[in-house]
């Protein structure tokens, strides 16, 4: 027949877009992710009442996000929960206290043990090298995506069973639900199975501020995530962090401030956001980030940066430690571990002469030692060590680098110097602390030692963190602000109005979702086309790919 074309169709291509893509993992800001989730929550609400069915499909859909976002690593998450699953139980059941100790145990090896492998062997094998000058060939390993975060949650779960805190559930798909609910799966929040897991079985019931609330999450966690962090990022931080050298003194700083607000934005948006989906889907998951940039010193601090990660590690691991009452074996062994590197670092990765890195190794510890000698309490040195081990932990916990260990290290010994002025100052300068230009000093301190740290963060190396600081210090000129301005006007008005609105009081967002939750459906689709509108208007034809993901 005469005027007919012959249409090709590509299927595999079309398959292809439901297969595994590593240049591409899907995650909330992937157009995959929207097809994904309009399936997944048309066949949620039809089964909303079937319970045992919804969570069958919760599982199926989150299973098959993980696959998506990380490929045949996801049996990995698989075998982390049928393990788990066991050995909780067994500890559940187990009669005698000894027994229950030797299953936790296991548990806990077990989970460090796939979590070293993956994550660390490769940094252990270069220092083996370097301490030993052996010749050992680097492994390929491939870092699972999410594997810090459901690594922790596994331990948690387990801990939580042994000590009594939480009868263990008896079936698996609520288990592995648990472990592997999509929208906190890749990057967090830490969720504790004794909040999350009851809320499976409870029938699924959105109010109107629910609706609203999980609305305002979620434009707001996009916002940060795709308008205000990616654009920061791709048009000032990788310009200024991949060669400070090339940058002055300015530019390297509002680059490190840059950053600060290109992390914050990034993580709390994406939390944000998974926040924001589990509302909707009935699940309540408590804030990742309260403001930390509103913090008036480093405690402050981590009580409002990733807070399940911060109370993580202070019910696993700081108070089995021996908290701030007794020193254990294992606070003996890493102090001495700390301290040593102390030395090590300041010889091997500074450079400096031995008797100067003793030196520095000497201040470190009668650092730690103050408390004691204030309080006249030996508590005081176990505290302290404590506190600079739990710290340390967590910066390698972000990643095997001698960056990470000191960026946790930095914040320990920070942690313990605040610990010291409210130990001298007690009662005796209540009228200037409170005193509003002193919060707003203080305000600025603790910012700044924030980014101070972040730079270690961020750094390729410590050879790139230490340009940098030398950038700061010794070619900071103002007068080269002006020019800064003027190729980087747009970056910094991102800043200012990432700055205003971390500055809005919390109580602020809460009127504003209640008088969301009061109108119709048609204004949340001219938000969402504002979104959109502004999203095209800033978005780079390259991916940013979220920061906690390599985590």
């Amino acid at each position: 027949m005469t005027g007919l074309t012959h249409v090709n169709v590509d299927f595999s291509a079309f398959w292809a877009q439901f297969l595994y893509d590593r240049e591409n993992p899907l995650l909330f800001n992937n157009g995959f992710f929207v097809y994904f989730f309009f399936v997944f929550i048309i066949l949620f609400y039809l089964l909303r009442n079937k319970q045992r069915t919804r969570t069958y499909v919760f599982c199926f859909f989150s299973l098959y996000f993980f696959y998506k976002a990380s490929g045949a690593f996801v049996l990995l998450v698989i075998l982390s929960a049928v393990v788990d699953f066991i050995l909780s139980n067994l500890i559940y059941s187990a009669k005698r206290q000894s027994r229950k100790k030797i299953l936790l145990l296991v548990s806990i090896v077990f989970n460090l043990s796939i979590l070293i492998y993956f994550k660390y062997t490769i940094f252990f094998v270069e220092l083996a090298n370097e301490a030993f000058h052996t010749h050992f060939s680097l492994l390929n390993i491939l870092l699972p995506v999410g594997i810090s975060f459901y690594t922790f949650e596994n331990i948690s779960y387990t801990i939580d069973v042994y000590k009594g805190e939480f009868k263990p559930t008896d079936k698996f798909s609520e288990y592995l639900l648990f472990l592997s609910f999509f929208p906190k799966l890749v990057m967090g929040p830490i969720v504790r199975a004794k909040d999350f897991v009851p809320q499976i079985t409870q029938p699924y019931h959105i109010s109107e501020y629910d609706f609203a609330k999980g609305f305002y999450l979620i434009f707001s966690g996009l916002f940060k995530k795709l308008i205000i962090s990616d654009y920061i990022t791709l048009n000032l931080v990788n310009y200024i962090f991949d060669d400070p050298k090339l940058h002055t003194g300015i530019e390297n700083l509002m680059g490190i401030y840059g950053y600060a607000f290109v992390l914050y934005c990034d993580f709390s948006g994406y939390s944000d956001v998974a926040i924001g989906i589990a509302l909707w889907l009935g699940f309540r998951i408590p804030p990742n980030f309260l403001s930390p940039y509103q913090s008036k010193n480093i405690t402050e601090f981590w009580r409002r940066w990733h807070i399940s990660l911060s109370s993580w590690l202070k019910d696993y691991l700081y108070i089995p430690l021996g908290g701030n009452r007794k020193a254990s074996v294992a606070t003996g062994l890493f102090s001495l571990l700390f301290v040593g590197g102390v030395f090590l670092a300041a010889v091997r990765l500074f450079h400096y002469s031995y008797v100067a890195s003793a030196g520095i190794m000497g201040i470190v510890v009668l650092i730690l030692a103050i408390p004691a000698f204030l309080n006249r309490d030996k508590r005081g040195l176990a505290a302290s060590a404590n506190l600079v081990t739990t710290m340390l932990l967590g910066g390698l916990w972000h990643g095997a680098s001698w960056n990470f260990i000191l960026w946790g290290s930095l914040h320990g010994v920070g942690l313990v110097v605040h610990k010291v002025w409210l130990i001298v100052t007690g009662n005796r300068l209540n009228k200037i602390t409170d005193n509003r230009v002193f919060e707003v000093l203080s305000l600025l301190l603790t910012f700044h030692f924030v980014c101070f740290t972040w730079v270690f963060f961020k750094a390729a190396d410590l050879q790139t963190a230490l340009a940098m600081i030398n950038q700061i210090i010794f070619n900071f000129d103002v007068a080269s602000l002006a020019p800064f301005y003027q190729n980087y006007h747009s970056v910094v008005w991102l800043m200012l109005l990432a700055c205003v609105l971390h500055f809005i009081p919390d109580h602020y967002a809460d009127n504003v979702i209640d008088r969301i939750g009061k109108v119709s459906l048609a204004y949340y689709l001219i938000l969402f086309f504002v979104f959109l509108l502004m999203y095209g208007f800033f978005k780079s034809s390259e991916q940013v790919l979220p920061i906690y993901l390599q985590f």
